[in-house]
């Protein structure tokens, strides 16, 4: 639904994650063999790979300062299931966090929350506070305090809400 640009890094793949079910119309692109395929899903992670969809969807809830959606597995318990170890670069010495086993989708959400985490750019991937929507998106705000995936669809309607309640 947004118009705005991919967030940066690994946090792509946790907002293409999020973004594989349009909670306006129930389609979900993991349905597909072609929809996981974008995220190398396997039909055995599918189950997985939902309930790590919603974690991370209240997760981005949270940030944006809204409550869950719904009831979920809380992420840091999922996410304490994927190994991380410490890489080392021997050309410069630059250290990163990253997923022990790169196959699994848990793994590599892990990774790049971490990566996230160290370039101060987690708090920055939000969802969508209209609860038709939910969207994941990248907040590229200067203060950090955007609330909707985009302000011509969903910041619209929720304005035009607010003015019809305020009446005559």
């Amino acid at each position: 639904m947004s118009e705005r640009s991919a967030a940066p890094g690994g946090l792509a793949l946790v907002q293409a994650l999020v973004n594989t079910l349009d909670v306006e119309t129930g389609a979900d692109s993991l349905d597909t063999p072609e929809g996981r395929g974008r995220l190398g899903i396997a039909q055995a992670e599918l189950a997985e790979a939902r309930e790590l969809r919603e974690a991370l969807r209240a997760a981005l809830l949270a940030h944006a300062g809204h409550p869950p959606h719904r009831a979920v597995t809380p992420l840091g318990a999922l996410l304490a299931r994927a190994p991380l170890h410490v890489a080392v670069d021997d050309h410069d010495g630059s250290a990163r966090l990253v997923a022990a086993d790169t196959g699994p989708l848990l793994s590599r959400v892990a990774a790049a929350v971490a990566e996230a985490l160290v370039a101060g750019t987690w708090n920055r991937l939000k969802a969508c506070e209209a609860d038709t929507c939910l969207w994941a998106y990248y907040d590229r705000s200067p203060a950090g305090r955007g609330r909707w995936c985009s302000m011509q669809v969903c910041g619209a309607r929720a304005k035009m809400r607010r003015y019809r309640a305020k009446g005559p």
